[in-house]
């Protein structure tokens, strides 16, 4: 490597160009024997740097959400799963409710698919380049508790919380919480009313929740308030497709 490539190598690394500074050559090379303007030679080397970074930044999205599984609606099975609103699960793949701030509920018993069709929004959002979480109710419950007592609940919230543009909550139900964490949950539906779209599954009907939030009536009745309004439910019946 003579010295005016390193001085251009190291000029892209010191502005963070980095396709450009591995791929520059190999385009100019072929831009001189295509005979190629200047113009067609930086808007090629630009593209690559383009195309570079929207593969990073789509890594980092998908690395973020957290995803447990990469799931898609194409493999729901809805031949099995004769209970689920297919018409509305197609509308919602549009992703339209996250631009508009809206939640979804999925509630049915356990093995009907509702965590798939969860995780597959959220895979669909990530490759539309929104800012998604994916995280169980237990473990939210937990983070928060420990943030808590760490003093770095703001935080946490902030950047757990608040940051995703789309929010799922998975498994609502299966443990229940105490006071503090219950308190703690209605503070996360709060602080996203309105302001960002919340996915959540459960596998209990709404009439069932404030045995899993310590059989606080109010704070259900509050929390359930915030949380359907602006909110698509999707009751999904059925036999669990984990036994089929």
């Amino acid at each position: 490597m003579n010295l005016q490539y390193q001085r251009i190598q190291d000029t892209c690394e010191a502005l963070k160009l980095g396709a450009i500074g591995s791929e520059w050559g190999a385009i100019a090379d072929k831009s001189a024997s295509n005979e190629s303007t200047l113009a067609d030679f930086l808007e090629q080397v630009l593209a690559v740097e383009t195309s570079a970074r929207a593969v990073r930044s789509s890594d980092m999205l998908l690395k973020f959400a957290g995803l447990p599984a990469i799931k898609t609606v194409d493999e729901y099975d809805f031949k099995f799963a004769s209970g689920a609103p297919k018409k509305q699960l197609l509308e919602l793949t549009g992703l339209a409710f996250i631009e508009r701030a809206e939640n979804i509920v999925f509630l049915g018993p356990s093995g009907v698919g509702k965590s798939h069709l969860a995780m597959s929004l959220g895979y669909k959002a990530v490759n539309a380049g929104i800012k998604t979480r994916f995280i169980t109710a237990a473990d939210l419950m937990m983070q928060l508790a420990t943030a808590k007592k760490q003093d770095r609940l703001e935080p946490y919230l902030k950047r757990i919380v608040m940051a995703p543009k789309l929010l799922i909550i998975d498994e609502i139900g299966y443990l229940p919480f105490g006071r503090e964490e219950a308190s703690l949950f209605f503070n996360v539906i709060a602080k996203r009313y309105e302001r960002g779209s919340v996915i959540v599954t459960s596998n209990l009907p709404f009439s069932q929740w404030s045995g899993a939030f310590a059989n606080d009536t109010t704070l259900v009745a509050a929390l359930l308030d915030r949380l359907l309004h602006h909110s698509h439910i999707v009751q999904i019946s059925g036999e669990s497709y984990r036994l089929k």
